[in-house]
């Protein structure tokens, strides 16, 4: 039986007109001339028998119905698009991975360890875009993503199945210049300096304090920063202490730019866990890429 779907081309040529509610502009984008766009999109609204743009004084603008048929096309293409790239990226072979992952864990722990996926699965390419929230996995082209939560936040996350991958234990780092010629400071003296702050863990430090029963009045003060990399920075160029998960800080440790500035690790309510839409369905990459890692972080643990 024939689909009833319109042609491609008159497709993209409405696309591009609903997001610049201009024939000229979509013709500029698509190399095309303003006629083709206008035949394509006439011939797209008699298909569907409906309008989809009204005349204007200054072009055209979106009824309603074609308001509402834009924003179901686009990632409709978009995916038809990525999807394309994919095939065309792994030669048709392997396949592809549409990671989310937050992105200090993304370009501190796991792009470090990518080349080893590569040299045991070569026929497997990871792409990957920032997520920091819980998201619908079928309002995306996302397989999985790299999460970061505590257990009640990834068991809320309808419709998926997640693995915890690594538990999060945050140490307190600064620069050594903040050492002198001591080993290591007591919580104490931790309590008088500059304390740096992460702006998604604002009961980070006053946590930590309370853990190893030191007092600390300014545990809530500090510049806020909102990434861990940001934090991690600013530590290293001497701006206070930070108090961050070691794993994310190991390129850092290794160079010497930062050190850890008292023993006391404080596991973290949170973890990382990969998480992925609840189906049966599931692709022999992904068995791949999971299996891989679970056993990277087994060893990184």
């Amino acid at each position: 039986m024939r689909r009833k779907i319109p042609s491609l081309q008159a497709l993209a040529c409405f696309d591009a007109a609903a997001r610049h509610e201009s024939y000229t502009r979509a013709a500029q984008e698509l190399a095309l001339t303003q006629s083709a766009v206008s035949r394509q999109i006439t011939a797209l609204e008699e298909f569907l028998g409906l309008a989809l743009f009204r005349r204007t004084r200054h072009g055209v603008a979106l009824t309603e119905r074609g308001a509402e048929y834009a924003l179901q096309v686009a990632p409709r293409l978009q995916g038809l698009e990525q999807d394309t790239l994919d095939v065309m990226s792994t030669q048709g072979r392997g396949g592809s991975i549409h990671l989310a992952a937050v992105p200090t864990f993304a370009t501190r722990w796991l792009i470090p360890r990518l080349p080893e996926l590569k040299a045991l699965h070569p026929e497997i390419t990871v792409h990957i875009e920032t997520r920091t929230r819980p998201f619908m996995f079928a309002d995306t082209p996302f397989d999985a993503a790299l999460y970061s939560g505590t257990t009640a936040q990834v068991s809320n996350w309808a419709g998926t199945r997640s693995v915890q991958l690594l538990a999060e234990d945050v140490v307190p780092v600064c620069s050594p210049r903040f050492l002198g010629t001591q080993k290591t400071l007591t919580p104490q003296a931790i309590a008088q300096l500059p304390l740096l702050q992460q702006s998604t863990r604002p009961e980070g430090w006053r946590q930590w304090f309370e853990a190893v029963g030191v007092t600390a009045p300014l545990a809530l003060s500090g510049p806020r920063y909102e990434l861990f990399s940001m934090t991690a920075a600013a530590a290293a160029h001497g701006m206070g202490l930070a108090l961050v998960p070691r794993l994310l800080i190991e390129a850092e440790l290794a160079r010497g730019e930062l050190v850890v500035a008292c023993q006391q690790p404080l596991r973290g309510e949170r973890a990382y866990y990969l998480v992925t839409p609840e189906r049966s369905d599931e692709r022999p990459v992904m068995k791949s890429f999971l299996a891989w890692l679970q056993q990277t972080a087994t060893q990184a643990a």
